[in-house]
């Protein structure tokens, strides 16, 4: 599981940079780039860093920052969606994969904590 989270946190930011390179080069466009670029990388390099924690509390941090940064991705995407600058077709996978790593990561930091609650 660990493996293919890392594949897909960075395809995620991948993708993110691709769709924010597109932007129109205006102030929006540019506050709106370097939103989404730095949340969708932050989401792939937190998540690798939770994987090297030396404890349970330290993985729960890091992965409580890969939660707060993944859903200011969906944030963002939903933005685009509502000044149109972009269309649903353009933005629909993008946006379910967020939700999606959004939600395996709380799962995960729920897990965590339960855990560490136990010992």
């Amino acid at each position: 599981m660990e493996r293919n989270l890392k594949v897909r946190t960075n395809d995620f930011a991948h993708k993110c940079v691709k769709l924010s390179l597109s932007l129109p080069p205006n102030t929006l466009g540019n506050h709106i780039r370097q939103q989404l670029i730095r949340c969708s990388t932050s989401v792939a390099s937190n998540y690798r860093a939770a994987n090297l924690g030396q404890t349970k509390r330290s993985f729960i941090a890091k992965i409580s920052i890969v939660i707060e940064e993944a859903d200011e991705c969906i944030f963002w995407i939903e933005f685009l969606l509502k000044e149109n600058l972009f269309s649903a077709d353009a933005c629909s996978d993008i946006l379910k994969e967020a939700k999606e790593l959004t939600s395996i990561f709380v799962a995960s930091r729920k897990t965590a904590e339960g855990s560490e609650n136990r010992n």
